[in-house]
């Protein structure tokens, strides 16, 4: 008899809906887990809204934490019954791409090794986490024990959000002294704030209206705040670096008058550090480009992701350096994931993420 389980599943733009489907079997390098906690990320939200496409049938979710349930005959190194996360980026770890370091455009099987965003599977082009059961491909690549000290919640936001937040800080290669701006303080802005304070900036400056995600940059160590709805942020931030501009634009939003106005406020020199999922096509405007000839640098980073990283990440948090906890606002059951996607993909409630336990 063929075991079910429920999951979020996309049905169509605008529906994203609970039912039932077969857990996976297991093949000899994946690994079946109990999803024990997820969420719900903004990319989700895109998909949700047709916005960015997958196929339909396909289930949502690409932040597990979980237990082993079930290994595949080839996997070593792990236990039935273990605490682990995954990556949102699960990478095969023998492709040329990944040998060279660029783990999230994976092409396995791909005549050349690259793929574009080909490392993103869960919730992509696999079956991903919101649901009972989770196959993780690869598994000796990308399954990292959770410490027994840490819970749940503390480790929620290493797959995704906390590991493609500081990775904007990373890209931007923000330096000790660095003065840092940060353009969207939603779950991954936030997470670039608290990397950019991590890797030795002194002057962090958030823009966004949320009253709430304000209060949670502060907590998290920016320096100053600044109210897009109270005036031109690009002004504001002028005035604050005293005409000079910033070291490092972190766009974290994913539009055009965002990305305009990381050029707009870079110093000559500087890096515009781009972690924003755009829907359209980009221009960029001569003037904040100065002519080509200003030795700007735009880099742009998908989520980091295989084991290493996940292990970093949770030394990270079990060392105390940075507390993710209270971007935990709200909680829901698997049961009640399709009241969760209208709570979060219209950020009411103060809303900053949700766990989902099913």
């Amino acid at each position: 008899m063929t075991r079910m389980m429920k999951a979020a599943i996309f049905v169509e733009p605008g529906r994203i809906v609970l039912d039932e489907k077969p857990i996976p079997d297991v093949g000899p390098l994946d690994a079946l887990i109990r999803v024990t906690t997820t969420t719900i990320c903004g990319t989700d939200v895109h998909i949700l809204k047709g916005e960015y496409p997958v196929e339909k049938g396909l289930t949502i979710g690409h932040e597990p934490v979980g237990v082993i349930e079930k290994l595949g005959s080839a996997v070593s190194g792990y236990q039935e019954g273990q605490r682990v996360i995954a990556g949102a980026i699960t990478p095969s770890g023998h492709s040329y791409a990944c040998l060279c370091g660029c783990h999230s455009q994976d092409g396995a099987g791909t005549r050349h090794g690259f793929k574009p965003m080909g490392g993103w599977r869960f919730g992509n082009t696999i079956d991903g986490c919101q649901a009972e059961y989770l196959l993780v491909p690869d598994a000796m690549a990308n399954l990292s024990p959770v410490p027994d000290a840490l819970t749940d919640e503390q480790v929620l936001m290493c797959p995704d959000i906390m590991s493609t937040g500081l990775s904007g800080a990373e890209s931007g290669k923000v330096r000790i002294g660095d003065t840092v701006a940060v353009f969207a303080l939603g779950p991954i802005g936030l997470c670039a704030a608290a990397g950019a304070r991590l890797m030795g900036a002194t002057t962090i400056i958030g823009v966004d209206t949320v009253p709430e995600r304000l209060a949670m940059a502060r907590r998290l160590g920016v320096d100053h705040v600044v109210d897009f709805k109270a005036g031109d942020p690009v002004e504001a931030i002028m005035k604050l670096t005293d005409g000079r501009g910033v070291d490092v634009a972190i766009e974290a939003l994913g539009t055009q008058q965002t990305f305009e106005s990381c050029l707009k406020v870079l110093r000559p020199g500087g890096t515009l550090s781009s972690l924003g999922v755009y829907s359209g096509d980009l221009t960029i405007p001569l003037g904040p480009f100065m002519a080509g000839l200003g030795d700007l640098k735009i880099v742009t980073t998908l989520c980091p992701g295989g084991k290493e990283r996940m292990r970093r990440l949770m030394d990270v948090v079990a060392s105390g350096r940075i507390d993710l906890q209270a971007m935990v606002t709200h909680r829901f059951p698997l049961e009640r994931i399709e009241e969760a996607y209208e709570l979060f993909a219209n950020q009411r409630d103060g809303v900053l993420k949700v766990a989902i336990t099913p």
